[in-house]
């Protein structure tokens, strides 16, 4: 049995112009037990719609959805007693302290700290300090860190989080990671949602959506296997009047800046010709070299095909 699954949904929503907005269109995947699985999009994806939906806070307009075997509608209850769910936005009570609110939700759950304090352990230490301090008064991550006690202190066979590394740190985001890491081993099974592409390699597997559908499934290092167009790294000493240049090439596929670098596909390996172009248009100190596929680049190159512009 799989932990989540998801059938052919699709949700809209009506415009203020009377239109209707279609956030989620024919998504269908699957999660296995035990599983760390990504959806990875940018902002506007359709990530937190689906979420909503897989919690049981929102109905699809089509198709169907399990978790733990429950149908998300006719078992809703049954189906929040068993999963953990921290969304986007910080929604604990602000004016609560930390160990006030993790009380809060573990009698809420009909348990206590101290019953599962050993799963929250790790991540409960660091924020300890701090217990008495009203939530609303913590820092970014560890806020989020609070999230994620609150999300786990009864014990969930699912975990939901949408977006939990959004607008925190980066050594926040690296220790967050951890701790799914070490959450994964307890045997829980998390559905992760990230707009940072870097997050996608520290997945078992993910699902690249845009737009309200899913673009490809794959674990990170198969969808780079399968990456077969040759991707060069370019430099020069002007990166902004490089990226114009570029753009305007007659056999440039596609350019977009990555790290120091600009990510570059031709319509053909000559990447001879992109020299003495660049050399023409007066650029100097120019470094083009192969790279190696990262996610991003597949993401981008996805969002190209029919599929995806349909």
């Amino acid at each position: 049995m799989y932990s989540i699954e998801a059938e052919h949904i699709v949700k809209t929503y009506p415009t203020e112009d009377k239109g209707i907005k279609t956030a989620l269109k024919d998504v269908s995947f699957t999660v296995d037990q035990g599983e760390l699985f990504g959806i990875i999009g940018p902002d506007g994806a359709g990530k937190t719609t689906l979420f909503r939906i897989l919690t049981t806070l929102l109905l699809p307009d089509k198709g169907s959805a399990r978790v733990t075997g429950l149908d998300v509608i006719s078992d809703y209850r049954s189906i929040r007693e068993q999963v953990g769910y921290m969304p986007g936005r910080f929604s604990l009570y602000q004016d609560l302290s930390v160990e006030e609110n993790l009380r809060f939700f573990a009698t809420i759950f009909n348990t206590s700290i101290d019953e599962n304090y050993g799963l929250i352990r790790d991540i409960y230490v660091q924020i300890e300090p701090f217990r008495k301090r009203k939530a609303g008064k913590l820092s970014g991550g560890m806020k989020q860190k609070l999230a994620l006690c609150c999300a786990l202190i009864h014990r969930p066979t699912v975990l939901f989080l949408d977006e939990p590394t959004t607008g925190v740190d980066a050594v926040s985001r690296k220790e967050f990671w951890e701790m799914l890491s070490r959450l994964k081993k307890e045997g829980i099974s998390i559905l992760v949602s990230t707009p940072y592409m870097d997050e996608a390699a520290l997945c078992d597997r993910v699902a690249l959506i845009q737009d309200g559908r899913i673009l490809g499934i794959d674990q990170p290092k198969g969808f780079v296997e399968k990456h077969l167009e040759k991707i060069w790294e370019v430099r020069s000493a002007e990166m902004y009047r490089l990226l114009k240049d570029l753009r305007r090439f007659e056999k440039t596929k596609s350019v977009h800046p990555f790290g120091d670098f600009l990510h570059l596909t031709l319509t053909d390996d000559q990447e001879n010709e992109v020299v003495a172009f660049l050399n023409t248009a007066g650029h100097r100190d120019i470094l083009i070299r192969p790279a190696i596929p990262s996610i991003e680049d597949i993401f981008m190159g996805l969002m190209k095909t029919p599929e995806a512009k349909a």
